[in-house]
């Protein structure tokens, strides 16, 4: 409820910082976020077929 509010303060409200990102910087910031999403990708991965393999039995153990 109160966090429209609280960004709009913040909008209205802010000063400028004058700071400057280089390009360096930001392939670094875009390069930790995509590592980021990488690595929560392979970590869901790795349990989804964990969990999956507990569940589903094998079809040739069935026979």
């Amino acid at each position: 409820m109160h966090k429209p509010l609280i960004i709009f303060f913040l909008i209205v409200f802010s000063t400028p910082s004058y700071a400057y990102v280089d390009p360096g910087t930001g392939s670094i910031i875009i390069s930790a976020i995509v590592g980021f999403f990488a690595g929560i990708g392979f970590f869901i991965k790795k349990y989804y077929y964990k969990i999956k393999n507990i569940f589903i039995k094998d079809k040739d153990n069935g026979q």
